[in-house]
């Protein structure tokens, strides 16, 4: 391998893969925590450039944390379809971008592309690409899931509807539930998450939700964020959940903080399909983001970027429902102003999809950054000209009990209306039928009144 490029007069050297791709880099703030980023823009370009000349297998071969060290580079190597990795690992990764961008390389080849990459080659990859290049390579790639109902069918955008409680009150999410479906969001799922983490108040909120749920015959799902195994055991004492959900990460180490493995992912897998209330094959809800290992001090050393990727290495083992990413929730420490999140949120986008997954978006920001609501709002449309599958829904852009800000019950609505999509199927014509929207899926003077749930 080549690790060495001149520039301007300058000779760049780089140590090893990993310090490449966090050179090559787009500036962000937990690389910048760590030591780890270019420490000019010439060095950053220096770095693309030599990333650019390498392999397919070389960033296969040679993984950011190795393989017999870490269950997040064993899963995402496992995963891999052999003959097509072959049939394109002597690939640049210039050539690689090249090839996801010519209109020749058709949307169905691009799918079936997805099990021929590890994380490390599709954050490779989206390094070496504009803004534009990361909107036009993803809005080409579309997938669709089912558990109760179907999401991610082409001329859809599906939202879950987030109606939190700052004393998980079931009065009050319920309420709120209202209002956010009459705005016609949660065809994704409805997805609380809880104050308190333990059984009992998990199969307590999912009771009131599912109650709501089917008195008004919603077609949609049901989950309650809490921990894994508390989940678990909610539906082992009868909590009607539709999905497991679970937060996850780039490394083992991290991974070990966050109390999750992929055997226990596996046990919860077969939990939710023998006693969940689901019928589709895909039970299973990941959330992600850019700087979650370097929160905790379990990056290795990796770039955010490329951990992100490799977490999507180990959501695609699982062929999950929905991933979520909420690149810009930790803080500044690791996505420092609006540029980071919108270019950090593009770049995940891409980077899932690549990897054959069905990725919802949640562009956002916690009170303590100077991330901005334009800024916000700015990723959302770039990320729906993208394809994004799914987005949250919250009252009024603002989430009370986690104290951030994300899309809102409206937003959403106002997405659909703009690019002409609609919800998903069964939630479409569900919304039509209670004279919620036309067939257009523009919402009727109806919308946005909760109360009509509630009589």
């Amino acid at each position: 391998m080549k690790l060495t490029t001149r520039l301007d007069g300058i000779t760049y050297r780089f140590r090893n893969i990993t310090d490449v791709l966090a050179k090559a880099n787009e500036p962000k703030a937990g690389d910048r925590l760590i030591g780890i980023a270019a420490q000019s823009n010439s060095e950053r370009v220096a770095a693309k450039v030599v990333l650019s000349e390498l392999t397919v297998e070389d960033l296969t071969e040679n993984p950011t944390v190795p393989y017999e060290k870490d269950e997040v580079t064993r899963m995402g190597w496992d995963s891999l379809n052999q003959p097509g990795y072959q049939s394109m690992k002597n690939m640049t990764i210039g050539e690689l971008r090249e090839w996801f961008l010519d209109h020749r390389t058709t949307p169905d080849v691009l799918k079936r592309s997805a099990r021929n990459f590890t994380g490390e080659v599709a954050a490779a990859v989206a390094k070496i690409m504009s803004s534009m290049d990361l909107v036009y390579a993803a809005s080409r790639i579309q997938y669709t899931t089912q558990c109760n109902t179907e999401i991610g069918q082409p001329g859809t955008i599906a939202s879950r509807v987030q109606p939190n409680s700052t004393t998980d009150d079931p009065e009050m999410i319920v309420l709120s539930l209202a209002e956010g479906v009459s705005f016609g969001n949660g065809d994704a799922c409805i997805g609380i998450n809880p104050v308190n983490d333990d059984a009992a108040n998990t199969k307590r909120i999912a009771d009131s939700c599912y109650e709501f749920m089917t008195r008004n015959e919603i077609p949609t799902q049901l989950v309650v964020l809490s921990h894994i195994t508390t989940q678990m055991e909610a539906v082992r004492r009868g909590a009607p959940l539709s999905m497991i959900f679970q937060s996850i990460a780039g490394t083992q180490a991290a991974n070990d903080d966050f109390g999750v493995s992929k055997a226990l992912v596996e046990e919860a897998d077969a939990l939710i399909k023998q006693q969940g209330l689901c019928q589709g094959p895909n039970l299973l809800y990941f959330e992600t983001g850019q700087g979650s290992e370097v929160s905790i001090g379990r990056d290795l050393g990796v770039d955010e970027m490329t951990l992100e990727a490799r977490t999507y290495g180990f959501c695609r083992y699982f062929r999950p429902f929905m991933v979520n990413n909420v690149t810009g929730f930790i803080g500044p420490e690791t996505i420092f102003d609006g540029k980071e999140m919108i270019r950090g949120s593009l770049e995940d986008h891409f980077m899932g999809k690549m990897l054959g997954l069905p990725m919802g978006m949640a562009p956002c920001f916690t009170n303590h950054t100077s991330i901005s609501m334009d800024d916000q709002q700015i990723a959302t449309m770039l990320l729906a000209m993208a394809g994004a599958t799914y987005y949250i829904g919250i009252p009024v852009a603002d989430d009370v009990m986690l104290a951030y800000q994300d899309t809102s019950y409206h937003d959403n609505a106002t997405l659909r209306e703009m690019l002409g999509r609609t919800a998903a199927p069964e939630f479409h014509r569900w919304m039509v039928s209670r004279e919620l929207c036309d067939e257009r899926g523009v919402l009727t003077e109806k919308a946005g009144d909760g109360s009509i749930f509630l009589k």
